[in-house]
């Protein structure tokens, strides 16, 4: 009898565990069964070095062994990624993140403007401290549907204008940088005089200025802009409302237009900078063809810090002269800017791996492996040695024009719609027209007031 009782209750605790272990196989199996987190997308346009790219492969490496998340990167040209990340958001359809180099005025104000990215004030708050005013006015963009500013967009770094030029080539023509003026006029007429004097030595065709003059080109509206800047020619006033037909304004246009098609025309620049894209005026300098180069970035310099007799005695950096009214340069700095959108399915995971990047380790890090190219955005991060290093002949020049110099962002800031004047490059447009098309200075002008006119209208 008691066999019978213990047989009984082994077999009903056998079938207890074999339950429990099949229920456990059933939960198991459902849960295997689920399909996986659908990875942050993240576009980004390729750096101009290797170690550009090293970078953000590791910090997006170093933020999915963190959380755990699974994680895309697309490297992509500059173009690709623009053109490919425009078609996305109007299909509905667009990446976690993305960065390119043209957010700033062919993004962020217009998509803020439309509601459709997100706001990552919850992003920036924490570090909020740690940024430039610059920078962060540069992200405060409107919103049409709240009505509303705020955050739209994540500052990583920034560049502004610098003036290049071959210490070497002077020297052929006795010619040191104690000899180069620090007022305008007398700035831009030695590099006139340069190229007659080099021409004459050795017969060379070099050109004294290097300014990009094309509508293909992004330095052209950069080098345009900096020189309204030097004439004290506001375009808008401080709440974003146009001047431009203000009749002191457009005599202003008609001054830069004049100064930089008076260089063109009377050929201190080359005949083919009017078909130059954006590194053109980089091959131009390093093959020798310019004696000076404008350029908004150290891209120049940077390109040849494997060769060190070119990087520290050759190549020389120097700050803008003064101005036409004698007072210091006011430089406008464009801030490089990353977005996520209001429609992401990882918004979470995005703002997340944004605050990571921001990092002041993580950014310094990719910062100084991009070379110098670009500058912090956190003025913490200039103090570090890399940036401090006064025997560095490139850099530390910039550093002074970030650093003491008055810098202010670009015009967008204060309306969203002036993004379009600079992504559509209306003054290259206007550069163009007068010397290709042979348009006066007069008519190219109105022809350019009227085109911001109509684009600021469609606001």
């Amino acid at each position: 009898m008691n066999k019978q009782i213990l047989f009984i209750i082994f077999f009903v605790i056998g079938l207890f565990i074999v339950n429990c272990t099949n229920q456990t196989s059933s939960l198991y199996s459902q849960k295997t069964s689920l399909p996986e987190a659908k990875p942050l997308t993240i576009w980004w346009t390729k750096g101009f070095y290797p170690e550009e790219d090293e970078a953000i492969k590791q910090i997006v490496a170093n933020w999915k062994k963190k959380t755990g998340y699974p994680v895309q990167l697309f490297l992509l040209s500059d173009d690709e990624n623009l053109e490919m990340a425009l078609e996305a958001v109007a299909a509905e359809n667009p990446p976690d993140i993305v960065y390119n180099r043209r957010v700033e005025f062919s993004m962020s104000p217009r998509l803020a403007w439309e509601g459709k990215l997100a706001d990552v004030s919850d992003v920036i708050e924490p570090v909020k401290s740690l940024y430039s005013k610059t920078a962060l006015a540069s992200v405060n963009l409107k919103n049409n549907v709240t009505k509303e500013r705020s955050y739209y967009a994540v500052p990583i770094q920034q560049q502004t204008v610098h003036i290049h030029y071959w210490q070497n080539l002077l020297k052929e023509i006795n010619l040191k940088e104690s000899d180069i003026s620090d007022e305008w006029d007398d700035f831009w007429q030695f590099w006139q005089n340069a190229q007659d004097a080099i021409r004459q030595k050795n017969q060379s065709q070099i050109y004294g200025v290097g300014l990009a003059m094309s509508a293909a080109s992004n330095d052209t509206f950069y080098q345009f802009e900096q020189a309204l800047a030097a004439y004290d020619i506001q375009l808008l006033d401080e709440n974003g409302t146009l001047l431009v037909d203000k009749p002191e304004v457009r005599q202003g246009i008609i001054k830069v237009l004049n100064w930089m098609t008076n260089l063109y025309q009377d050929g201190y620049i080359p005949p083919d900078a009017v078909k130059w894209l954006g590194v053109d005026n980089n091959v131009n300098f390093l093959n020798q063809n310019l004696l000076m180069a404008v350029n908004p970035t150290l891209s120049i310099p940077a390109s040849q810090k494997q060769e060190q007799d070119i990087y520290n005695n050759q190549i020389k950096t120097i700050e803008f002269p003064n101005e036409p009214d004698g007072e210091p340069p006011e430089y406008l700095v464009s801030i490089k800017q990353i977005v996520t959108f209001a429609p992401s399915p990882h918004l979470e995971q995005a703002k997340d791996f944004l605050s990571f990047l921001i990092k002041p380790d993580n950014l310094g890090k990719y910062m100084k492996l991009s070379g110098g190219r670009y500058f912090p955005v956190m003025p913490k991060l200039l103090s570090d040695k890399f940036w401090q290093n006064q025997s560095e002949p490139h850099i530390s020049v910039a550093v002074k024009q970030f650093q003491e110099g008055a810098t202010r962002p670009l015009n967008y800031v204060i309306n969203p719609a002036y993004s379009q004047v600079l992504s559509e490059n209306i003054w290259g447009q206007a550069i163009e027209r007068v010397i290709i098309d042979g348009l006066s200075t007069v008519d190219a002008t109105n022809e350019a007031i009227a085109k911001i006119q109509e684009i600021f209208a469609e606001w």
